[in-house]
């Protein structure tokens, strides 16, 4: 079954103490008659847009459930966010992240006081990781993208889209498990069924296409790109149902037009993303539409990796 919209427009109500509402840039695109829009979530509270599902997530859990503590799975924004909301919620909480996870994503859910432990490099890894810390402990876990609640969440992004530009046609949604795709378009169709939803997958970790052709969700053997962020090997059960039923098509960037994007980001709008927050303004930049908006879906990178792409 999926998210209805007045699930979403319940998130946006129940977010409002934690997530902000994002601003949504209009950025000239040289020699082209057609502006891009930014949609910012990469300025959200934890630097990305997951604290909207991942508080709407914790804020309906029962107190009693929520004072044991949650624990979540996550490359790092995700996780990040969990971190954060628990805080608000000054409830214990326990972030599973890979060998591979960025410093500065590591770092930030730290920050927020929250229990790291690494497992392996898959999200596999990662999930099962966090099962048995859960059975183990009596905590709750926050899934990263393939929940209702999650999706409701995320979802509120476009409910903002639409208000903040109207006249839009198309709408690109970076994807890697497909919760925000999945929200996004369940918002943007649930008000306005002729605006465009393309989703933007990296080429080596495209999950979401192989999905789609097969006509359920199917796990890659592996995947690879610059985008940290996009890399499960497989989409979920639920968000795989949104996507195949309201998504008008998903396509996937090179590694070099991702970091192209995060180049132009920070040259052109002064915006910091990192790749995986870059991928669908990569998509939007190779023929730029007229009232197109690109979803800068997080701004957590290195320093040192930031650098190099903006060279």
């Amino acid at each position: 079954m999926l998210v209805s919209l007045d699930d979403i427009r319940a998130a946006a109500v129940r977010i409002r103490m934690v997530a902000r509402r994002t601003p949504l840039l209009e950025i000239p695109v040289e020699g082209q008659s057609a502006g891009l829009g930014l949609k910012c979530e990469s300025l959200q509270p934890g630097g990305a847009f997951k604290i909207r599902g991942a508080c709407n997530m914790i804020a309906q859990l029962p107190p009693e459930t929520r004072s044991a503590g949650v624990i979540t799975y996550s490359s790092g924004n995700h996780g990040q966010a969990v971190a954060l909301v628990a805080a608000v919620f000054r409830v214990p909480a326990v972030i599973v992240m890979p060998e591979t996870a960025p410093r500065v994503k590591v770092e930030g859910v730290r920050r927020q006081g929250a229990e790291v432990i690494v497992a392996g490099t898959t999200s596999a890894d990662r999930k099962a990781r966090a099962e048995e810390v859960a059975r183990a402990r009596g905590l709750t876990i926050v899934p990263p993208f393939d929940h209702p609640w999650i999706i409701a969440g995320q979802g509120t992004t476009g409910l903002e889209i639409l208000e903040q530009r109207p006249q839009v046609r198309v709408v690109y949604v970076p994807v890697g498990g497909g919760g925000q795709i999945a929200g996004v378009s369940a918002a943007v169709k649930g008000m306005r069924g002729h605006v465009r939803v393309i989703g933007v997958e990296p080429a080596g970790a495209a999950r979401m296409s192989a999905s789609l052709r097969a006509g359920h969700p199917v796990t890659l053997d592996h995947t690879s790109s610059i985008a940290d962020g996009l890399l499960p090997l497989r989409p979920g059960d639920i968000t795989f149902a949104h996507v195949h039923v309201l998504v008008d098509e998903v396509v996937t960037v090179s590694d070099d037009e991702i970091s192209g994007a995060v180049r132009w980001l920070f040259r052109e709008a002064r915006l910091v993303a990192e790749p995986s927050g870059a991928a669908a303004t990569a998509a939007a930049l190779r023929a730029p539409e007229p009232d197109a908006v690109a979803i800068v879906s997080g701004g957590n990178v290195d320093a040192e990796a930031f650098a190099g792409y903006i060279r």
